[in-house]
């Protein structure tokens, strides 16, 4: 009898940004479908989820994923039910209002690979700092670029997950990375960057290195700090041909820049300073390829006649990428169009 191992994801409920979390189910003669796998629970008072008292709570399949990592593995994730099989209060993707996956997203998820001996990025001494940014972005060679094995294998696994990575990149800062995730449908589109982090999590795990989600976690110093920008488009902006069409989209965001930077993950005012390519916390703005704003234009959008995407530059590295989605869309679908 053939025996599948379904591991099964799901996030936490800490705050600010909540963990992944994952545990093995084995079962008998698994079909490869997501219909195949079955709900199940977890102690929800480990998980600041639940009371001691009545702690159960339900994960839901929303997603399966060959593990490339294990043989007749799968990757499972899931969505936090209560045991009354309601949506946990800790269950962003139950938020996203997008039935028809009208909505297409492509998020940059940077992060720094850590050291935990010297609580700093791989590539910084033990004492002191590495020379000043600029040589680590895009970079090859043992001087500036720190971490390749971890990045390499991360990527090769996602690839062989079927999730859909469109690149990697070494970012500014040494030991800071990104991988680029696009999908079609906003809950597509957070199961695959969720799974990808549990990935590189796990590929890390192996080579005693820590993944820093933190925006700033090198504090005030003149160093980036980690974004995941957030690429986005509907029917409307991808056939729109009008300036004054995203012009209106734009301007629906402007009245809503605290429900935004509420979700776009913790301590953004670290990151959202105004400098490092990033715009004030406290402002709204947007341009044509302007990585200064608020919201880019690309400029392959102007170029196509006003046909294209939007990309939000502001949620960071922590952020859920459920929660951005969910409130993007709100505030795409209120303008007055």
């Amino acid at each position: 009898m053939a025996k599948s191992k379904l591991e099964y994801i799901w996030l936490d409920g800490y705050k600010p940004m909540q963990s992944l979390r994952s545990k093995t189910k084995i079962v008998d003669n698994f079909s490869g479908e997501l219909e195949g796998c079955p709900m199940w629970s977890f102690d929800g008072s480990s998980t600041e989820q639940a009371p001691g008292n009545s702690s159960d709570c339900l994960l839901k399949p929303v997603a399966l994923f060959p593990d490339p990592a294990r043989e007749n593995g799968w990757l499972v994730m899931t969505e936090v039910l209560t045991a009354d099989g309601k949506p946990h209060e800790t269950n962003g993707r139950a938020m996203i209002d997008d039935n028809d996956n009208d909505f297409w997203f492509g998020f940059e998820q940077e992060y720094f690979l850590w050291d935990p001996e010297t609580d700093k990025p791989l590539g910084f001494p033990a004492n002191g700092y590495p020379a000043p940014q600029g040589p680590y972005y895009c970079s090859v060679g043992a001087k500036n670029a720190f971490g390749r094995d971890i990045i390499e294998e991360h990527l090769d696994l996602c690839l062989e997950a079927g999730l859909n990575v469109e690149g990697i990149n070494a970012e500014v800062a040494a030991g800071q990375w990104e991988f680029q995730i696009f999908a079609k449908g906003a809950q597509r589109a957070g199961d695959e960057i969720w799974v990808a982090r549990y990935l590189l999590e796990r590929t890390a795990e192996k080579y005693g290195v820590a993944i820093n989600w933190h925006c700033k976690p090198l504090g005030n110093l003149d160093w980036n700090g980690s974004g995941m920008h957030a690429n986005f488009s509907n029917e409307i902006l991808r056939t729109a041909g009008s300036k004054e069409v995203y012009t209106k989209i734009l301007e629906a965001f402007r009245p809503v820049v605290k429900e935004h930077i509420d979700v776009y993950g913790p301590d953004n005012h670290l990151r959202l300073t105004g400098k490092h390519e990033t715009a004030s916390i406290n402002d709204f703005s947007y341009g044509v390829s302007d990585r200064g704003a608020s919201i880019r234009i690309p400029v392959v959008t102007v170029e196509r006649g006003w046909k294209g995407y939007l990309e939000d530059r502001r949620p960071n590295s922590a952020a859920d990428p459920y929660k951005v989605a969910a409130r993007i869309i709100k505030t795409v679908k209120s303008a007055k169009l």
